[in-house]
């Protein structure tokens, strides 16, 4: 006969297996989030009563909703108007610089740009119904990265190193402050029709734990069932569940005696929270539920659909929501511009001035911090096919491009930086990504250079040694 021993080997059966086999395989979406609270201590900062961490500062935002324009959209024909390639239009300019692809004359931009609100600002027409908001908005025409190429530049911008795996700033974020909801993930990333390229590397947890790494949603799907995987049972109600889940508890509680594990009791209570989550999660991204006025205003494409459900998730306590637009670089437009950027802004503009009008019909704007941002730049010269002629479209440029951010203590209708004449490279007040970090962060209550976790023999941090917050853009 078989020992004991052998026998508990060989028919061993987790709590998550239980979890998993018992109808409640939606438990494992936020289970990792849900154990934060045995985690939630490793950044040094204080706890407050109700289980979430001080911030270093008082903060002005408390929670993020980051569209990240996959690709790299042109601040020439966005937010950063150049109206001197006309003078160079098919000819060379004066300076270039080396860039990923071949590139020829100046390009001069096939959209109009005009003046918006009481500050002034130009945008172009791409974006007339978000400049609608310009007084909310700081724009930074100065940003640089270090490389002209996707995967590395998203990194940077997502995880603050663009050579080797390293936290998210969600992640960041959450493991620094918590969320507000434990019945939800604190950090939920959505793109439709699937990951963008080596996405999970840009919404990971790295050496932090896995507690605070994104939640992926695909928010193609209209039915919360195909929208959140596992929402709800096939083969139980959640009176059964309920059954299952006190068994489940009963035999924890058996396992438990004995034993002093502070981080056993954790788990157990975070099983109850899982079978909450599930009935929270349904009616957070059930959209049905909005006015039909709050349904047409941002508009009945998906990314419409996922800005709403992103407004519904902060209003519900998720401290980062990141909204990709993509998952293929759409943005990254070498060829035919005029058509592939107007295509792309017609899907984003709606839903991002319905956001920025609704939180401040909400009062939620001035703790909300709504970022645009994309990898990187485009060239203000034309790409060149292999054989020297124009493609119409426009190469990488990573030397100089523009990002926003409105609400959550931006002070509103104020531009900082400049690039050169010509838009090729951070002039005026040149802005690092890891100095965009650090005012993030600084938003949020959080000394980049105290959020610290100790990893590998040395303290880390989202922006290395680097960073300084951009005061001038902050009310």
């Amino acid at each position: 006969m078989k020992n004991e021993a052998q026998y508990s080997s060989e028919c061993s059966f987790s709590r998550r297996d239980c979890l998993q086999q018992s109808g409640m395989g939606f438990a494992t979406l936020g289970l990792t989030h849900l154990l934060s609270d045995s985690l939630i201590g490793n950044s040094g900062l204080p706890m407050r009563s109700n289980g979430l961490k001080e911030s270093h500062f008082p903060p002005r935002a408390k929670r993020v909703i980051h569209f990240f324009l996959n690709g790299g959209p042109s601040h020439i024909d966005t937010f950063d108007p150049k109206p001197l390639l006309m003078k160079y239009a098919d000819k060379p300019l004066p300076q270039t610089l080396t860039t990923e692809s071949k590139t020829g004359s100046a390009f001069p931009s096939p959209f109009k740009f005009k003046k918006y609100g009481q500050s002034g600002i130009e945008v172009s027409e791409l974006f007339a119904k978000t400049a609608a908001h310009v007084d909310d908005i700081a724009v930074i025409r100065s940003m640089y990265a270090q490389v002209p190429n996707h995967e590395p530049s998203l990194m940077l911008m997502n995880c603050g190193n663009s050579v080797l795996p390293r936290p998210s700033m969600g992640a960041w974020v959450l493991y620094g402050l918590g969320s507000e909801n434990n019945n939800l993930p604190g950090f939920i990333t959505m793109c439709p029709s699937g990951y963008p390229l080596k996405g999970p590397e840009n919404w990971q947890s790295s050496f932090l734990p896995g507690a605070f790494q994104g939640t992926y949603v695909d928010p193609q799907h209209r039915e919360i069932e195909r929208l959140i995987e596992n929402i709800r049972s096939p083969h139980a109600t959640s009176e059964v569940q309920r059954r299952q889940l006190d068994l489940l508890q009963t035999l924890n509680h058996g396992h438990q005696e004995g034993r002093i594990d502070e981080r056993l009791d954790a788990r157990i209570q975070s099983f109850e929270l899982a079978f909450r989550m599930q009935m929270e999660a349904a009616e957070a991204f059930d959209i049905s539920l909005e006015s039909q006025k709050t349904l047409d205003m941002y508009g009945e494409g998906v990314h419409g659909r996922q800005t709403l459900i992103a407004r519904r998730l902060v209003e519900r306590g998720v401290r980062y929501v990141q909204l990709w637009h993509g998952p293929d670089h759409p943005w990254d437009s070498h060829t035919e511009i005029e058509k592939n950027h107007r295509h792309l802004a017609g899907e984003l503009d709606q839903p991002i001035a319905a956001l920025l009008t609704d939180l401040k019909q909400r009062g939620m704007l001035d703790d909300t911090l709504v970022i645009w941002a994309g990898e990187f730049g485009r060239t203000p010269t034309v790409e060149l096919t292999v054989d020297g002629k124009a493609q119409a479209g426009r190469d990488h440029n990573h030397y100089g491009f523009s990002v926003w951010m409105a609400g959550g203590g931006v002070r509103g209708g104020t531009v900082y930086g400049s690039t050169d004449e010509f838009g090729f490279k951070a002039l005026e007040n040149p802005t690092s990504v890891h100095d965009l970090h650090a005012t993030i962060l600084h938003l949020m209550g959080l000394d980049h250079e105290r959020l610290v976790f100790r990893y590998a023999g040395r303290d880390f941090r989202l922006t290395d040694v680097h960073g300084r917050v951009i005061n001038d853009i902050l009310i």
